[in-house]
């Protein structure tokens, strides 16, 4: 019901009207196999299409509608809402979700499925 509410009151980065970014789970996995890290992954991704408007060092008006308790531009900051990041821009077996980012550069597939596993795997 919360995440309901949020979804249909946020919003999003860049838009000046509510909207709902939020698709269903991606059910992704963490794969054993599994290298993502922060370091070689989720670090790079939230640079080029997340920390525009969701980082630390943006208030008001910078952050283009992005709530302030969503910062990416630390790996603790991402860890706690992971499902939502999952619902809003990940990709897996059960769903490609592309609310995030609205505007600017785009991830690929390929990234929106890494995403996805490095979530599952606990964003490490």
């Amino acid at each position: 019901m919360k995440r309901v509410l949020m979804a249909l009151s946020l919003v999003a980065c860049g838009s000046s009207e509510p909207t709902t970014i939020y698709g269903p789970p991606t059910e992704s996995v963490c794969s054993p196999s599994s290298t993502l890290t922060y370091d070689n992954f989720g670090k790079k991704f939230m640079e080029d299409y997340c920390t525009r408007c969701h980082a630390s060092t943006l208030s008001g008006a910078a952050r283009q509608g992005a709530p302030s308790f969503h910062d990416f531009d630390t790996v603790q900051g991402i860890r706690p809402i992971g499902d939502h990041i999952d619902e809003t821009t990940a990709a897996g077996p059960a769903a490609t979700n592309t609310g995030m980012p609205e505007d600017g550069n785009k991830p690929t597939l390929a990234e929106r499925e890494q995403l996805g596993e490095w979530l599952a795997c606990g964003a490490p």
